[in-house]
């Protein structure tokens, strides 16, 4: 609770206790008026101040105006009839205790997303020439700067590992648990935490373009893409409070007046009473407050998960999901090719054909190249290579010295796809199936080859049955890859309806097709790079690859932080379990309001139903809106281990690019 909570239940509480001991006193008429005004004013003054500065703003329309003329109304009524002044001060007292409990539920739902940021620290450690360390305002250092990071402390800034090795703790930025490994070349982000050893790492970008502040900005500016329900309850309400108003102002005078003229008691003050009782009911602030709560608390629940969605618009989208489509590389498989199969020719065998393969791409960037090496393992490159030359779109070439057979001659070694070898008259094994084949030959002498493929990421297999489990029935997959490799991925998944071989253009053409036979929203889940109009085009747009992919983030309108597909259907399910605590509490709200309007007009409910109507209806609403901060609870289906996304290569390697 901050000092302006305190402060405000401060003045509640003495209100309260001075209320009560002047109604224990036996004065009356103005001295019993004035005394009470002292608790009026010392709880309402800041009210009467909102309701006057609406006046002059010609803003006058608000629940302030409302309790203004209400509490004023009431205690005029009972200096003139009633003597009751402590209903008036009554109203007031249970209006404030109705906000306090609003902002208390304001700033527990804030601290679910601001919690993400406020592991960023405001210094680092930035290293001198001496070797000495500096603390400097984080927002000082300029990109290239080396700082170094201690065990328990956070990262201030993104940038990459040259020194050290550590876990890393990214559940500040991702909601995942488990650390990550960190070691010389790893791409690190302010936000997270260094657990156990020392490092040191070169800034990569500005304080204001980390990783941490693009996630706080897109957050804060989230709530400017309001949902179509927030927009009718702001609507609502600018329609709903000024028509109030003159209904109350009628109540209050053509009934007297018609009793008047038919020579019939108009009763003037119970007329008026009643017209203050329909004012304190109307209040909209249990909707005003409640139905954006809800919303804000959900994308702070999500948020706690990874799961950030750029605005409560896109809640009601993913709550109406019909349709759900996928891009294959990055998104449902992991984007790191491995080696999933050694085929060596007849007069060869596997460590012959791994060892030449390894020897040969042990320069290469290609993921391919990157895959052997990875199965190759930490096993020694004994052999000399020399006159290493890569083939732009066929693979590489060299020559290899120190085989055991004949250890001072060089051998040519080639590997790389068909077309390689074809070039030299070198006839090479079937390679039907799926995966991307690798061959390798040695003095002329085909060796065999080796099937590099994708892997499927843990979470996918779960996360699409979730979906199927959730009601949404379509699931397609489009992808640039071979349709064999498409066909292998979507029998692991069960995905029915996969389209391959597809440039972004035809994805593009598909989505719209998809689009126009569904009735309720289209999903799109890619890496925010290659699939960027086709992120657009959907109705709500997923971007895997939060961590590093900067156009994920601008150009999604949900962006996974930890790559998880199974975090799609959490997604959905929070957005379904807010929208549906949204209409709940529309339909409380407007059905009790109306209740006792009509009750209020007929003179059968007092002040004191009229608190209940508006501070005790908005109390019970807001209760129910901070169900959504539970949402995040849910987990994905299954946790993905393989969260990274490098080496993407949208179109298999058909063919290499140097």
């Amino acid at each position: 609770m901050n000092r302006e909570q305190k402060f405000r239940l401060f003045r509640i509480c003495l209100a309260a206790i001075l209320t009560a001991g002047i109604f224990c006193s036996p004065a009356s008429g103005i001295p019993l008026l004035i005394l009470y005004l002292v608790p009026y004013l010392l709880i309402g003054h800041d009210v009467l101040k909102r309701a006057f500065q609406g006046l002059l703003h010609r803003e006058p329309f608000d629940e302030c105006l409302l309790m203004t003329i209400a509490t004023i109304g009431a205690l005029a009524i009972a200096f003139l009839k009633t003597g009751e002044y402590a209903e008036a001060v009554a109203v007031m007292i249970f209006y404030q205790t109705g906000e306090l409990f609003e902002d208390w539920a304001v700033i527990k739902s804030r601290k679910n997303i601001t919690s993400l940021m406020d592991l960023r620290p405001e210094t680092a450690s930035v290293l001198n020439e001496n070797g000495g360390l500096k603390e400097v305002p984080a927002a000082t250092v300029p990109v290239g700067t080396l700082i170094a990071v201690k065990p328990g402390e956070r990262i201030p800034l993104d940038g990459i590992v040259i020194e050290g090795c550590s876990g890393i703790n990214t559940a500040a930025l991702t909601g995942e648990s488990l650390p990550r490994d960190a070691e010389p070349g790893t791409m690190v982000h302010s936000g997270t935490v260094n657990l156990t050893g020392l490092i040191k790492i070169r800034t990569e970008k500005s304080f204001d373009d980390s990783q941490a502040s693009k996630i706080l900005e897109l957050i804060e500016t989230a709530s400017l893409r309001k949902s179509r329900s927030e927009r009718f309850v702001t609507k609502f309400a600018r329609i709903y409070t000024p028509l109030v108003v003159y209904a109350a102002l009628a109540l209050s005078l053509l009934p007297p007046l018609v009793l008047t003229l038919m020579d019939q008691p108009g009763n003037w003050s119970e007329w008026c009473y009643r017209a203050l009782t329909f004012l304190v009911i109307s209040c909209p602030c249990a909707l005003v407050i409640s139905i954006p709560l809800s919303f804000f608390a959900g994308v702070g629940g999500a948020s706690r998960k990874g799961i950030l969605i750029k605005g409560t618009a896109f809640m009601e989208v993913l709550a109406k999901t019909e349709a759900a489509v996928f891009d294959k590389t990055g998104t449902l498989t992991a984007g790191s090719f491995e080696v999933t199969a050694l085929k060596p020719a007849e007069d060869s065998h596997e460590e012959e054909l791994l060892s030449v393969l390894a020897h040969a791409e042990q320069y290469s960037d290609h993921p391919a190249a990157r895959a052997v090496r990875k199965t190759f393992g930490n096993r020694t490159l004994s052999y000399e290579v020399s006159d290493y030359r890569e083939i732009p779109g066929r693979g590489v070439s060299c020559r290899i010295r120190g085989f055991p057979w004949d250890p001072g001659k060089e051998f040519p070694a080639l590997a790389g796809n068909r077309l390689l070898l074809q070039d030299l008259g070198i006839v090479s094994g079937d390679t039907s199936g799926a995966g991307t084949a690798i061959h390798a030959a040695l003095d002329r002498r085909y060796l065999g080859h080796a099937v590099i493929a994708d892997s499927l990421k843990s979470g996918a297999e779960a996360g699409i049955a979730a979906l199927r489990t959730s009601g949404i029935s379509r699931i397609a997959m489009l992808t640039g890859d071979t349709g064999e490799a498409a066909r292998e991925i979507a029998a692991k998944l069960g995905i029915q309806e996969f389209h391959a071989g597809l440039l972004p253009k035809n994805k593009l053409e598909i989505l719209e097709r998809i689009i126009s036979e569904c009735r309720g929203t289209v999903i799109f889940a890619g890496d925010g790079i290659n699939d960027a109009p086709v992120l657009a085009r959907a109705d709500a747009g997923i971007a895997m690859g939060g961590l590093g992919t900067d156009i994920a983030i601008s150009s999604a309108d949900v962006v996974l932080m930890d790559d998880d597909p199974g975090k799609i259907a959490v997604a959905v399910q929070i957005s379904r379990k807010c929208l549906r605590i949204v209409r709940e509490n529309i339909w409380f709200i407007i059905g009790i309001k109306v209740c006792c309007l009509i009750l209020g007009a007929l003179g059968l409910a007092g002040m004191w139903l009229a608190v209940f109507a508006d501070v005790g209806v908005m109390i019970l609403a807001v209760l129910n809106a901070m169900r959504c901060l539970f949402t995040g609870n849910a987990e994905s289906p299954e946790q993905g281990r393989n969260k990274t996304c490098k080496g993407k290569n949208r179109n298999g390697f058909g063919e290499r690019n140097g």
